[in-house]
């Protein structure tokens, strides 16, 4: 696809280890043009010691981007002018820059609520299992809590990562527990269960968490998503008559929350959704 791109044009950046599956340029270039905008989006690989030369070079030129796997974290420590949400989760996936200032804030927040209540339209009260202890999980559950949710549980390969975002983002351990096997699990129900790990971006990559484990689950979301067809925790999901969806829909909010934060005006969630073929 061709850009006029000018000495004037903006340049906003996809930051991660692994960015060539993303179609997160498709629909904010679609908001590009849709709305006029001199800017163009892109996908950049890029290691740990680059990101955070990265997002000051972008941001000091009054542009921004977004953050994803596994540079959420290591984003937070970047950010000049961080937001309630980044220090509340210890994870960054959209950055900008205002006079001068590197500013950040956490959209997956708003993107993994907006997901959750199609699925799930009462959130509070649902009790929830959240697999991973990284920034979609600390997303996920601060997302939950803020919606008034009932009993979390965190289930990651590492307990104690798992027990550090706990101790997090409920210190008092009121809502959030940590499940260090799936044996504390065997029998017990959930509302929502959420795959907040990678596991399932590739192919041959294995079910996360067999949910007939559980003796009843509402819904299941998983954050990963695919350009084309469903994740194998979407596919395990229906197959056992379980409502689920994968991350399309809080990509999509996500990535139009951070466009108003970049450009102001009206939400383009509409805009995005059309250039993905989504209804």
């Amino acid at each position: 696809m061709h850009y006029a791109a000018t000495s004037a044009t903006r340049i906003y950046l996809l930051l991660g280890e692994s960015v060539g599956h993303s179609v997160s340029p498709v629909f904010h270039n679609a908001v590009l043009r849709e709305r006029h905008i001199d800017a163009v989006y892109a996908a950049l690989p890029c290691d740990r010691l680059s990101l955070g030369p990265l997002i000051r070079a972008l941001c000091r030129a009054g542009s921004g981007g977004n953050v994803t796997i596994p540079h959420k974290a290591a984003a937070a420590e970047c950010i000049e002018r961080p937001s309630e949400l980044v220090v509340r989760t210890g994870a960054c996936n959209t950055f900008w820059g205002s006079d001068g200032v590197v500013c950040g804030d956490n959209t997956d927040v708003a993107g993994f609520r907006h997901a959750a209540s199609l699925l799930l339209p009462e959130l509070s009260g649902a009790t929830s299992l959240i697999l991973g202890a990284g920034g979609a999980a600390a997303a996920a559950a601060c997302a939950l809590i803020d919606a008034g949710a009932g009993r979390i549980t965190l289930m990651n390969r590492s307990p104690d990562r798992a027990r550090a975002l706990a101790g997090r983002l409920d210190p008092a351990g009121a809502v959030v527990r940590v499940a260090t096997s799936v044996n504390e699990l065997v029998g017990t129900t959930a509302d929502l269960v959420v795959n907040a790990s990678s596991v399932g971006l590739y192919d041959d990559d294995p079910v996360p968490f067999d949910l007939s484990t559980l003796r009843r689950v509402r819904a299941a979301l998983d954050v990963v998503y695919r350009g084309a067809g469903e994740t194998v925790f979407v596919r395990h999901a229906r197959a056992l008559g379980i409502p689920a969806s994968d991350g399309t829909d809080m990509l999509l909010a996500q990535g139009a929350a951070a466009f108003v934060h970049w450009f102001g005006g009206e939400s383009p969630i509409e805009v995005m959704r059309a250039a993905l073929g989504r209804r």
